[in-house]
């Protein structure tokens, strides 16, 4: 269970409920000097410290380079949703992709969520582990693709963990009278993402890898070895891997088209009470609606509600986070209008234009995953699998990802805010009405 632990320095994260409830506050050395490794992460986050443990496993030596804190950005930040399936549903999929190709991305999904639980078992990571979640539908007409979404996923691929939910069952499970019905599925898992990634690093430390803070790589050239330079050191490795996602800024243009930086915030309130958290979600799953912007929310293991709501598409944040997601949550949950705010903050993810995540190559020997559009947990924990299996020499699963379709932005970094804000306006309406 994780308690506020007052010894703790939350201000080198983001002043959040998880910084607040970290299991530890360990500093790690800036990068100084010439170094070299086999294989060089950029990116402290899920798919850089997943990574660079699974490539210590395979005994490669490796440096990792955080521009901030282990776990500064999404990693740090997000819901703590670990859900089945791609960012698309699997009729999505096969429309995109194929039957065979949609089967594929479905069992990575499966065994991406599997990997964290993994990870959590074998490295002992405290992350407040729980399983289940119930996707519920905003609006009555959303009924029938969740009905239909069960039949066709026990029907296609033998999945037997989703139930539809009622309207007249949901009702007595979610304190929100508001949802029309909903999709439980309890093949998933939700869990404090600080925590989590945390517990990677140090799994990835005691498997003999090197992490560096406050490194921010400047350049890197296109060499066999690559050289990675910081201000303050340089890292000369036989492979780069690049895990930067919603923070990869203008590091590599090759890659900055294919994504969208955008900003989502989260709240936790005071804690709620064993009696009042059960009438929220009453068997202590995660949350999510139907809606195009998405609400998602959960409790944590001392009974707050951590509930994330709105997002916007500029650099900055909004003045009042607190007041900017309340207004979500008292959709949802109007009886929670004289409930104390303790926490608010924001974070960044990356977003693709079909919302699939963008695998890839930049040379021989330089790979990069990004783009996870909200389902980082565990398609980023998947990606650091994936890119050791390329930096080891089999591609052939790192491929399957690399060759689904993504789509650049119209008009790259230049034009691509403002087609973004025109579309998920128009889409935010649609929410609305």
């Amino acid at each position: 269970m994780s308690v506020i632990r007052s010894g703790l320095n939350p201000s080198q994260h983001t002043a959040s409920y998880y910084a607040a409830t970290a299991n530890n506050s360990k500093n790690r050395p800036t990068l100084r000097g010439e170094h070299r490794a086999d294989v060089c992460v950029i990116g402290g986050g899920y798919t850089g410290l997943s990574a660079a443990l699974h490539l210590a496993d395979k005994g490669y030596s490796v440096i990792l380079l955080e521009a901030e804190k282990i776990a500064w950005g999404a990693s740090g930040r997000n819901g703590g949703h670990v859900g089945t399936g791609q960012r698309k549903d699997q009729e999505e999929l096969e429309k995109l992709v194929g039957k065979e190709r949609a089967k594929l991305l479905w069992n990575y999904s499966l065994e991406a969520v599997n990997t964290v639980e993994e990870l959590i078992r074998k490295h002992s990571i405290d992350c407040d582990l729980k399983r289940g979640n119930l996707h519920v539908a905003s609006k009555s007409s959303h009924s029938d693709g969740l009905r239909g979404e069960v039949d066709h996923m026990q029907d296609h691929y033998g999945y037997d963990q989703l139930r539809f939910i009622e309207k007249s069952e949901l009702d007595a499970m979610v304190g929100s009278k508001q949802y029309h019905s909903g999709l439980l599925d309890n093949g998933s898992l939700h869990l404090h993402p600080l925590n989590y990634a945390q517990g990677l690093a140090d799994a990835a430390e005691n498997a003999g890898v090197t992490l560096y803070e406050n490194s921010r790589v400047e350049s890197y050239d296109q060499g066999k070895p690559t050289t990675i330079k910081t201000t303050e050191g340089t890292v000369t490795a036989d492979f780069l891997v690049l895990g930067c996602n919603g923070y990869l800024g203008n590091l590599e243009n090759k890659m900055a088209g294919k994504i969208m930086p955008i900003n989502n915030f989260v709240l936790a309130t005071e804690p709620l009470g064993a009696k009042l958290a059960q009438e929220l979600i009453r068997d202590d799953v995660s949350m999510s609606d139907s809606l195009f912007v998405i609400n998602y929310w959960k409790l944590s293991a001392d009974n707050r509600l951590i509930f994330g709501g709105g997002e916007n598409y500029t650099s900055n944040f909004p003045s009042d986070l607190k007041q900017f997601v309340r207004k979500y949550m008292l959709r949802v949950y109007p009886q929670l209008a004289d409930t104390q705010i303790d926490y608010a903050w924001g974070g960044t993810l990356a977003i693709t234009l079909n919302r699939m995540p963008h695998f890839g190559r930049l040379q021989a020997n330089q790979f990069y995953a990004q783009g996870y559009s909200g389902h980082g947990v565990p398609t980023a924990t998947m990606a650091g699998k994936l890119l050791a299996e390329v930096v080891s020499g089999t591609a052939e699963r790192f491929d399957v990802m690399a060759n689904v379709p993504t789509i650049g932005f119209p008009g790259g970094t230049l034009l691509r805010w403002p087609g973004l804000v025109a579309g998920m306006l128009y889409y935010g309406l649609l929410d609305k009405l």
